[in-house]
């Protein structure tokens, strides 16, 4: 028998992946090591996958980060997936030979960053996400943003990488997945040891409208600190101090996760660092509506849509164009759609395999179904 384990580490989590080999051909059949574990194989191949978070044990591992979500009310309600739902969408990727994966904003919700269209989402509280126009052309608007946004960045890096991050990593490590795209800003994706095109960019990094100049995140944070050092001085107070006082310039901690602040606070007294190559406005290197995506990266990911035979849709309702024209792009082209979301999306007419539920519930049950297929190396 022989034996290949890799590691793959980022921050704050590591991957184990281990490949058994044998001169049997037959199916290997093991019992799963937990929730997150799965077989693999192609005549005699197998892998068990094994995460956890740090500071964490095995049997901590099961679905992390669900119960905390159900009582923060950001992950919406829906029934478990059925066997047959499980088992269509485990033959769906099985049969594929070039699989395509899309996701989008309900694999975040489940590991604690809330989204914007679902029934518990920002939207249902009124809130309205900032425009690209309204950014750029008001010094308010931009105090607004950077303000809240500061002071809640904390809470947002805390997010973990949740059972779909973990799964998708692992069909990715072994030859699964042909090509993976998110809508998501968030980089968990990236700490769960896979490296998708991020459609909508990363908040991670911070550019210059002007220039093109760009910087980490961690860096743009300290300079608003030195600038506005007693903002930093509120952040620590927000948890332990009277909510709304002007201990904390009157912010609040949203059920979640984002801050409500006073606008008397950011209005006059929050300064922005400027660029230290051009001293021109510095913006996260996100789209906000009413941007586009940059042109080289629509055109890989459209390239990898028409050249798919096979597209997953996880945690998606597809209502930005950017998303939706890639599945109908792969549509057209003749590939196999699949679409697992717990909302109505705009692809429901020509989809032929959804799936209600979420994908957190769904995902490592199908991965611990049993063995699958080795596609071919194009």
């Amino acid at each position: 028998m022989r034996v290949l384990s890799f590691w793959n580490f980022s921050r704050n989590s590591f991957l184990m992946l281990t490949i058994q080999s044998s001169t049997a051909h037959g199916i290997l059949n093991s019992k799963p090591v937990n929730d997150l574990s799965f077989r693999f194989c192609i005549k005699h191949f197998k892998t068990t996958c094994r995460y956890s978070p740090s500071g964490t044990s095995l049997k901590h591992e099961q679905k992390p980060s669900l119960y905390f979500l159900r009582s923060k009310n950001l992950v919406p309600d829906s029934d478990p997936p059925s066997s047959n739902d499980v088992n269509n969408l485990y033959q769906f990727i099985n049969q594929s030979r070039k699989l395509m994966v899309l996701t989008g904003a309900g694999v975040s919700t489940e590991a604690g960053i809330p989204d914007y269209r679902s029934p518990n989402g920002a939207y249902s509280t009124g809130f309205k996400p900032i425009t690209h126009q309204e950014f750029v052309r008001s010094i308010r608007a931009r105090r607004r943003y950077w303000a809240r946004s500061y002071a809640g960045w904390r809470r947002f890096t805390a997010a973990q990488p949740g059972p779909t991050h973990i799964a998708l990593a692992s069909l990715e490590e072994v030859g699964r997945i042909d090509f993976m795209v998110t809508q998501n800003v968030d980089r968990l994706h990236h700490r769960a040891g896979t490296n998708p095109l991020e459609l909508h960019g990363t908040v991670y990094s911070v550019i210059c409208l002007q220039c093109g100049f760009s910087i980490c995140r961690d860096s743009f944070q300290d300079q608003v600190k030195a600038l506005n050092p007693k903002w930093a001085s509120a952040i620590e107070s927000l948890e332990s101090g009277p909510p709304g006082s002007d201990k904390t310039f009157g912010m609040q901690q949203r059920p979640d996760g984002d801050v409500e602040i006073d606008e008397k606070f950011w209005e006059e007294d929050f300064l922005i660092p400027t660029c230290q190559q051009c001293n021109g406005l510095l913006k996260p290197d996100v789209v906000f509506f009413g941007d586009n995506v940059p042109k080289d990266r629509a055109e890989k990911a459209m390239e990898a849509a028409k050249g798919c035979d096979s597209l997953l849709v996880l945690g998606s309702a597809l209502m930005t164009m950017s998303a939706f024209r890639l599945v109908r792009a792969a549509h057209d082209g003749g590939a196999k759609i699949a679409v697992v979301n717990v909302g109505v999306t705009r692809a429901d007419e020509f989809v032929p395999l959804k799936i209600k539920a979420r994908c957190g519930e769904i995902m490592p049950r199908v991965l611990d179904m049993g063995c699958m297929k080795i596609p071919p190396i194009h």
